[in-house]
């Protein structure tokens, strides 16, 4: 699955292993390894770590 955040894609093969936020900033690890991603604010960075749990 894919979230589009800015015009760019931020892929996650599923199952999601681990996730790890502080502030603007959401690590995470999935099938493919671990990827962490900057947003440009706390809020941003909250509705990802939602989609990720739920999707």
């Amino acid at each position: 699955m894919s979230y589009l955040y800015n015009g760019s894609q931020i892929r996650v093969v599923h199952p999601v292993h681990s996730i790890s936020v502080n502030k603007q900033s959401v690590a995470f690890a999935d099938k493919q390894g671990r990827q962490s991603t900057k947003f440009a604010n706390a809020i941003e960075a909250k509705q990802f770590v939602k989609w990720l749990v739920n999707n």
